[in-house]
């Protein structure tokens, strides 16, 4: 019983995926298949034709063991270290103001938000 959770959640998401990638590939967009795979999957779960329960255990899963994931990334991100240190202060002004214009608009936003409440 536990192993057909298992089987049927990670069949959900790998399915989400597959859609999201030939979404992608057939309109020949430049968002990535994954992140329209999770926008497809969210859909389907805020329209109720998923449940979560029905992917929460695979998930569970992989966000348990995602630190794992970034360890390749972060072998590359040294292999790459003088590339990092040369742009050290493009990547940091973009990771700052990006900051700074989601904190602003944001802000802004709620204070719309407040203002119309009230």
């Amino acid at each position: 019983m536990l192993a057909s959770r298992y089987a049927i959640s990670a069949a959900l998401i790998a399915a989400a995926l597959t859609i999201g990638v030939t979404i992608q590939n057939y309109f020949s967009l430049a968002i990535p298949g994954s992140v329209i795979g999770m926008l497809v999957l969210f859909a389907a779960m805020a329209s109720g034709l998923i449940q979560p329960q029905w992917v929460q255990p695979s998930a569970h899963f992989i966000i348990r063991y995602m630190i794992v994931l970034f360890v390749p990334v972060s072998v590359g991100l040294m292999q790459h270290f003088e590339l990092l240190v040369a742009n050290a202060i493009p990547i940091l002004a973009s990771a700052v103001g990006g900051s700074f214009i989601v904190l602003v608009s944001l802000s802004w936003l709620l204070d719309r938000v407040l203002r119309r409440e009230s």
